[in-house]
């Protein structure tokens, strides 16, 4: 977040988009870099090192797989390099694609929270549908000390199916207050939503 709060000084009014582009490519290259570095040295960065494996495919695996919770370094290199490269390739593409995720853009917080309420709705709903407790979806230590949703889950095409769905559902919703936030700049405190 807080690098956030610091990248979003290259996006201020009056910034020039040239030295913003500038700043993109380089920092996410060093960053690549320092992962590829960083990785092959194996030695610090990750608490867990890569080894050889049976055979290539596996190897490279194993150099990917890097610790994302608590996120290690080099989990933030090999995120955020890409992250940055991406922004500095679009940087002037203006399309009906970039729109649609720009109104996320604009309410992260609304829709961070919107959403996980929602997706805790659906799983409710789902586990009713295929005969659990819907109890089990209050999430206490007892849930987690018992194992009780052990059994629950889907499949990841319907996993990538419901997200699909719920961002489509809620579009509307964020957008409409996307441009609530945009007609009322007076209230400081929508800018935290």
């Amino acid at each position: 977040m807080i690098l956030g709060y610091c990248f979003g000084t290259l996006y201020q009014k009056g910034f020039d988009a040239t030295i913003r582009k500038k700043w993109l490519l380089t920092m996410s290259i060093v960053t690549a870099a320092l992962f590829f570095i960083l990785r092959g040295i194996n030695v610090y960065g990750d608490l867990a090192p890569w080894s050889v494996q049976k055979n290539m495919t596996y190897t490279i695996l194993s150099f990917f797989n890097v610790t994302k919770y608590p996120p290690s370094l080099l989990y933030l290199l090999i995120t955020i390099g890409p992250a940055l490269l991406f922004l500095y390739l679009i940087e002037n593409t203006k399309n009906k694609i970039t729109n649609f995720f720009i109104v996320f853009g604009r309410v992260p917080l609304f829709y961070y929270f919107l959403h996980v309420f929602v997706i805790h709705l659906f799983a409710i709903i789902g586990i009713l549908i295929f005969g659990g407790n819907w109890q089990d979806m209050i999430l206490t230590a007892d849930v987690f000390k018992n194992a009780k949703l052990i059994n629950y889950g889907y499949s990841l095409l319907v996993v990538y199916l419901v997200w699909i769905g719920i961002i489509i559902l809620l579009y509307p919703m964020c957008k409409k207050y996307m441009i609530y936030k945009l007609n009322n700049k007076e209230k400081w405190w929508l800018s935290y939503l």
